[in-house]
């Protein structure tokens, strides 16, 4: 996913300049990044169980989570190719196709499901093998409604030996992106594996592994305004209309965070209750209570920082978004989190407020570059951008 952002940037912004045929070229670069990454993931999964028990874990979790992760292998090839082709697709607002697809192979993967694992009697290898098969039918699906569709006639013109050149300059644009969505999906991660070292380990992951879940609940809605802002703002840009793309920005930064506000008022209007939905501990109920108030800042947060990342992919921001998460999220935030959960004491809430520091600082930092962003120099460096991958 990290490493196939740059197609969501230059395939938008190709769409609003109107060169279409150069669509389907960046889709086929991506796909070789992303398959020729897949190798190197590959080797690692293969090596799954020794990995797992260098790190402590014992034989028994190591052989079972072995071999699940090698029924899941040809999902790594599939991911290569999945995204690289939503984002072909939703650079031309081409959604439903998808949706319906995903939608149509769940039911399918039910089914598989049931019959792999109580039928068939394949166990975590067959769940990892129905995961990949279900992943290539979505792919599948997806490819057939490009090569079918008239919508796409302009921007697929089939195969081509273009999309092997100019890989390196890709690549390095794909890894920037990479480092920029890897460091936002693993800084949150990294509470709950810190929160195991705290002095009731099991209360702190309880607590705090019901509050992510909501956060991730919640965080779908941010998550599609990303997609969102990211394709319209590239789509603008590429067209040379400055002021829609800065239009753009405002609104789907407001629709998202008037959303994101709605539900964290819920949470703490819920904030006694919420938590009987996943448990019927009371003590967990009372601690899920008092990290509250930091879920709803959290959610409030998120309303603005995932909308303005996906900017700047719509930019071509990545790498400048990197170093700003490296700064914010792991030289502030999570560093402050240690202080305030071990140092002072604080727990679990201590460690969240720290982190919940770094991410403000980002979202400050990301919305003082993107008020002071002079939009007509970004649609001049789009129109350069597109030049420069044209001649590759």
């Amino acid at each position: 996913m990290g490493m196939g952002s740059a197609v969501e940037t230059l395939c938008g912004q190709a769409y609003g300049a109107q060169k279409y045929e150069m669509l389907g070229i960046y889709f086929q670069r991506s796909t070789i990044i992303l398959s020729i990454t897949g190798i190197f993931i590959t080797l690692i999964s293969i090596f799954t169980k020794p990995i797992l028990k260098l790190l402590g874990q014992s034989n028994e979790i190591a052989s079972a989570a072995a071999l699940f992760v090698h029924g899941l292998i040809p999902q790594i090839y599939a991911f290569a190719i999945n995204f690289p082709i939503q984002k072909f697709l939703q650079a031309q607002s081409i959604v439903l196709p998808s949706a319906l697809i995903s939608g149509a192979t769940f039911v399918v993967h039910l089914v598989l499901t049931w019959v792999f694992l109580y039928k068939v009697g394949l166990g975590l290898l067959g769940a990892g093998l129905v995961l990949s098969l279900s992943w290539w039918i979505i792919v599948v699906g997806q490819f057939i409604y490009i090569v079918r569709s008239p919508r796409c006639k302009n921007t697929w013109s089939g195969f081509s030996f273009q999309a092997f050149s100019g890989l390196m300059e890709f690549f390095k644009l794909s890894a920037a992106s990479a480092v920029m969505i890897c460091l936002e999906s693993w800084y949150y991660q990294i509470i709950l594996l810190v929160a195991g070292l705290l002095h009731d380990p099991k209360l702190a992951l309880d607590s705090l592994s019901i509050c992510l879940l909501i956060a991730g609940s919640v965080m779908v809605i941010p998550t599609g305004f990303n997609a969102a802002a990211s394709v319209r703002v590239s789509n603008e840009l590429g067209a040379g209309h400055d002021k829609s793309a800065a239009f753009s920005v405002v609104v789907v930064s407001m629709v998202s965070f008037i959303l994101c506000l709605i539900a964290a008022i819920v949470v703490l209007a819920l904030r006694n209750v919420i938590s009987y939905a996943f448990t019927d501990g009371e003590t967990v109920a009372r601690a899920v209570s008092e990290l509250c108030p930091l879920l709803a800042f959290s959610l409030i947060l998120n309303g603005i920082q995932p909308v303005l990342s996906g900017v700047a992919v719509g930019c071509g921001w990545q790498a400048f978004v990197a170093y700003v998460n490296v700064s914010c999220y792991y030289v502030v935030g999570i560093p402050l989190g240690l202080l305030l959960g071990f140092h002072f004491k604080l727990g679990a809430k201590g460690i969240w407020s720290g982190m919940i520091g770094g991410t403000l600082m980002q979202t400050i930092i990301l919305v003082w570059v993107t008020c002071r962003t002079d939009w007509k120099k970004e649609v001049e460096k789009a129109r350069k951008r597109l030049e420069k991958w044209n001649d590759k």
